[in-house]
C-alpha cells in the first residue's frame, strides 16, 4: 500500500511537472497581446523578452509596440513608434538597441525612407538616419560587423515597383550608406546569413516574376554574385541556416501562385542546390525558427487543402540528419502573416497573424 501510494504520488508529480512546463513537440496558449496585427516587426531583446511593433490590423496599420515576459508570460505596452508602420522587420543591435525602418504607412497608400530605434532602457522610440530608398516587404540581416544589410523590398504603394538596392545600416553613426545592388530586383524573398559571415538572399518576386534566382553578398567587398538557380522559383518562403552550413528554403508560392511543398538545401560549400523532402504540408507565410535540437520548426503559414486561404495550425520538424519533415504539434489557432521568435530557455513564440475570423491578439509557445 505505501509503494502504491508512493507511486501515485510520483505520478501526480511528474503529470504536475508536465503540465507547466508543457510536453515536448506541443504549443500551448500563452499570454495574450493588447493590440491584434499580422506582419510585425519582431525582435527577441538581449534581456531575453519579445518586442513586437507595428504591423496590420483591420486595415489599419498599427502603431503600438509590446514586449513579451518569459517569465510572466504576459505583454505590457512600451512606447509608440513615431510613424505607424506595416511590413518592415526589426533587428536588435549589438548596443541592444532595435532598428526598425522603412515600411508602408498611411494605410499603405505610401512607404517611408525614415528609420527608427526602440531604446530598452526607457522604452521609447526615437529617430535615426533614413533609408535611401524607402521600402517595405525586404530582408534585413545582422552582419557580424555590427551593421544591418539591408536589401530589396517594394519601393512604391501597393508593390507596383521593386528594388534591387542595398544599403548598410552603422550602428555606430546612426547612417545609412549604400552598397552593392543586387543583380535581380525582388520582394518577399528569404535571407540567411551564412557560418562565413556572406548573405544569401534567394527567391522572391521580381520584374519578371517569381524568381529562382539566389545572389550572395560578401561584406568584405560590398558585392553580390550569383548563388545559382533554385529548381522551383518561390517567393513568401523561408530560409534557415543549419548546423552543418547549408541553408534550408521551404515552401512559398510558385510562379503560377500554389502554394508548395517543396523545400531545398543551398550548400555554400560548392555554391549549389539540391532537393530535399516535401514538407508534410503546402505552405507559404508559415514561419521557420532553428531549434537546439539542430531541426528545425515550421509553423502555421497560408495553405490550400481545398480552398484558397486555409489558415494552416499545422506544424512540422526538418531533420537535417535524414533530410525529413515529420508532422509536430497542431497550435490551437491557425494563422498567417505570424512571426515567430527562439526564446532563451528553447521554447518558440508564435505572435498574431491573421486567423479564420481576423486579425489575432493570441501567442503561443512551442515546445521542443
Amino acid at each position: 500500500m505505501q509503494l502504491r501510494k508512493l507511486f501515485l504520488s510520483a505520478s501526480l508529480f511528474v503529470f504536475a511537472t508536465l503540465s507547466a512546463i508543457g510536453q515536448s513537440g506541443t504549443w500551448s496558449v500563452t499570454g495574450s497581446m493588447a493590440h491584434a496585427r499580422s506582419g510585425q516587426g519582431t525582435a527577441v531583446l538581449q534581456n531575453g523578452s519579445v518586442l513586437v511593433v507595428g504591423g496590420w490590423n483591420l486595415a489599419v496599420v498599427e502603431a503600438t509596440a509590446e514586449v513579451y515576459s518569459p517569465t510572466t508570460g504576459t505583454w505590457t505596452g512600451t512606447g509608440s513608434v513615431n510613424l505607424a508602420r506595416y511590413g518592415a522587420p526589426a533587428v536588435t543591435l549589438p548596443n541592444g538597441k532595435v532598428l526598425f525602418a522603412g515600411g508602408c504607412v498611411n494605410n499603405c497608400n505610401d512607404i517611408t525612407s525614415s528609420a527608427e530605434l526602440f531604446d530598452p532602457a526607457t522604452g521609447t522610440w526615437s529617430y535615426t538616419g533614413s533609408l535611401h530608398t524607402p521600402r517595405y516587404f525586404y530582408t534585413a540581416v545582422l552582419l557580424n560587423t555590427g551593421k544591418v544589410l539591408v536589401a530589396g523590398g517594394c519601393n512604391a504603394a501597393s508593390c507596383n515597383t521593386v528594388t534591387a538596392t542595398a544599403e548598410l545600416y552603422d550602428p555606430s553613426t546612426g547612417a545609412f550608406s549604400t552598397t552593392g545592388p543586387l543583380s535581380v530586383a525582388r520582394d518577399y524573398q528569404a535571407a540567411a546569413l551564412l557560418a562565413n559571415g556572406n548573405v544569401l538572399v534567394a527567391g522572391g518576386f521580381g520584374t519578371t516574376g517569381t524568381l529562382t534566382q539566389a545572389e550572395v553578398y560578401n561584406p568584405s567587398t560590398g558585392r553580390w554574385t550569383s548563388a545559382g538557380n533554385m529548381a522551383t522559383g518561390r517567393s513568401q518562403h523561408t530560409a534557415t541556416l543549419l548546423p552543418n552550413g547549408k541553408v534550408l528554403v521551404a515552401g512559398g508560392l510558385s510562379p503560377l501562385g500554389a502554394k508548395l511543398a517543396s523545400a531545398e538545401l543551398y550548400n555554400p560549400a560548392n555554391n549549389s542546390w539540391t532537393a530535399t523532402a516535401n514538407l508534410t504540408d503546402k505552405r507559404y507565410n508559415h514561419t521557420a525558427t532553428l531549434l537546439s535540437t539542430g531541426k528545425v520548426l515550421i509553423a502555421a503559414g497560408t495553405g490550400q487543402p481545398k480552398r484558397a486561404a486555409v489558415k494552416l495550425a499545422s506544424s512540422e520538424l526538418y531533420d537535417p540528419a535524414t533530410g525529413t519533415f515529420s508532422a509536430t504539434g497542431i497550435l490551437s489557432t491557425g494563422r498567417t502573416q505570424h512571426t515567430a521568435a527562439k526564446l532563451q530557455n528553447g521554447k518558440v513564440l508564435a505572435i498574431g497573424g491573421l486567423g479564420a475570423n481576423g486579425y489575432l491578439t493570441s501567442t503561443e509557445l512551442y515546445v521542443p
